[in-house]
C-alpha cells in the first residue's frame, strides 16, 4: 500500500494502520453527513448535533470495516495462514496475507465471514434504530443509526458481488475450485470477473457525466480500483502456480562479487564498481563476516570531496536491516519481507556465509520467463 501509514496499535495480535487517504474519505464523509444528510432527516437539530453525530456515525462505519477486515484475519490465523497487519485506506480495508488458503472450504469461509460480518452490523444498527424511532429518541440519533444501517447492509452486499478483489469474488473462486479442482484457473477466473465489474462501473460513471444530477465519480473511483486490483490477482495466481515451490537458490547469482567493509567509498568506485557490470556490493569485515550491502544510489549520495575519506560501511545497510534467506527458501516467502535497505537485494545466507544475491533483475526476469511458461501451459491446457 504506497504512501505514508499510520500505526493504530494492535487488535488480536495484529498490527493496525490506517492509510493517509482514508483521513481524506474520513473528512468527506463527517461533511456529506452533517452538512447535507442529517439536517435533511433531523432538520430541528442544532449544527453542533449534527457534527457531533456525523464525526461518531464516521467513525463507527470504519470501526466496522475493521471489524469486517478482524474476521477476515481471525479466520484466516484458524486456517493456518500467517497475517501480517491490517490497513483501513482509501475505499475501505485490507488484510495483508502471507499465504493462500489449502482448500475451497478454507477460502470459502475466509472470504464469507466478512460480508456476514457488515450485514450483522447493518442488521444491528436497524434494529438500534427502530429501538430509538420507539423510544422516541432525537431524530438526529435515529437518523445516524439508521444510515450506519444501511451503510453496513451496503458494504455486506457489495462484497458479496462475484468478482475479484471482493468477497464474493472469493467466494467464487472457492466453488470453482471445487469444481474444477484447479485453483488457478478458478482464480483467474474470478478475476477476469473482476475485470469486468470494474469496466462496468467505470462506465457507468462515465455515463452519468451526461445525467444531471447523477453523481458518478465513486463509480469511476471504484471501478478503476476493481479493475487494478483484479489484474494483479489474476498476476498474482498465475505467478504462484509457476513459482510457488521455486527456491531462491534457482533465482540467486551465486558468489556474488564483495568489497571489504574497511575500504572507501573512493576505494570501492575503483576496484568494484568500475571493474565489474555490478551495482550492489555485499561488504565483509577482516574475519570474512558479512556485515553490510551497498549499492551505487548509496555510493553516489555521497559528495566528489569525501569519497577519499568516507568509509565505506558508514553509507552502507547494516545486515540486520538487510533482507536475508537461505537457499532452500521460496522465493514467494521471500518476496514480502523486501524492504527499502539495499533496494529490493536479498543476501542469500547458508550457515551464515554469504552464497548469493537476488537482484531486483533477477526477480523481473523469472517473472518474465514463468510468466511466458505459465501463458503457454494455460492455452494448451484449454484453460485460456
Amino acid at each position: 500500500m504506497p504512501g505514508p501509514q499510520l500505526r493504530l496499535g494492535t487488535i488480536r495480535g495484529f498490527e493496525v494502520h490506517i492509510h493517509w487517504s482514508t483521513l481524506v474519505i474520513f473528512g468527506l464523509l463527517v461533511w456529506s453527513l452533517a452538512a447535507v444528510q442529517l439536517p435533511e432527516q433531523a432538520p430541528e437539530a442544532s449544527g453542533g448535533a449534527n457534527l457531533v453525530a456525523a464525526l461518531v456515525a464516521g467513525l463507527a462505519f470504519y470501526g466496522a470495516l475493521l471489524a469486517h477486515e478482524v474476521s477476515h484475519a481471525v479466520l484466516a490465523r484458524r486456517e493456518g495462514i500467517e497475517v501480517h497487519g491490517l490497513t483501513l485506506w482509501l475505499l475501505g480495508g485490507v488484510a495483508s496475507l502471507k499465504g493462500e488458503p489449502k482448500s475451497p472450504g478454507a477460502d470459502l469461509r475466509i472470504a464469507g465471514i466478512g460480508p456476514a460480518v457488515s450485514l450483522g452490523l447493518g442488521l444491528a444498527f436497524g434494529a438500534a434504530a427502530v429501538v430509538a424511532g420507539v423510544g422516541d429518541a432525537a431524530d438526529v440519533i435515529v437518523a445516524t443509526l439508521a444510515w450506519l444501517s444501511g451503510i453496513n447492509l451496503v458494504l455486506g452486499v457489495f462484497n458479496l458481488i462475484p468478482a475479484a478483489p471482493l468477497d464474493g469474488g472469493r467466494l467464487l473462486r472457492a466453488a470453482l475450485w471445487r469444481w474444477r479442482g484447479d485453483r488457478t484457473w478458478a482464480a483467474v477466473t474470478a478475476a477476469r470477473a473482476g475485470e469486468a465489474f470494474g469496466y462496468t462501473l467505470m462506465g457507468v460513471g462515465l455515463l452519468s457525466l451526461f445525467i444531471p444530477g447523477f453523481r458518478g465519480l465513486w463509480f469511476l473511483v471504484l471501478g478503476w480500483f476493481v479493475l487494478n486490483a483484479a489484474r494483479a490477482e489474476q498476476a498474482q495466481a498465475i505467478l504462484q502456480e509457476t513459482m510457488g515451490d521455486l527456491p531462491i537458490s534457482r533465482v540467486m547469482t551465486a558468489e556474488p562479487v564483495t568489497a571489504p567493509a574497511t575500504a572507501t567509498v573512493a576505494e570501492v568506485l575503483d576496484d568494484d564498481v568500475l571493474a565489474t557490470r555490478h551495482s550492489a556490493f555485499p561488504l565483509r569485515d577482516e574475519a570474512g563476516r558479512t556485515v553490510g550491502l551497498v549499492t551505487l544510489d548509496r555510493l553516489r549520495q555521497v559528495a566528489p570531496e569525501e569519497r577519499h575519506e568516507r568509509a565505506v560501511i558508514d553509507v552502507a545497510c547494516a545486515i540486520d536491516d538487510l533482507t536475508t534467506a537461505s537457499p532452500d527458501e521460496r522465493l514467494l516467502d521471500v518476496l514480502p519481507r523486501l524492504n527499502r535497505c539495499g533496494d529490493g537485494r536479498v543476501l542469500v545466507l547458508e550457515h551464515g556465509r554469504l552464497v548469493g544475491i537476488v537482484t531486483p533483475t533477477d526477480v523481473s526476469r523469472t517473472l518474465e520467463v514463468g510468466g511466458l511458461l505459465q501463458e503457454g501451459e494455460l492455452r494448451r491446457s484449454g484453460r485460456r
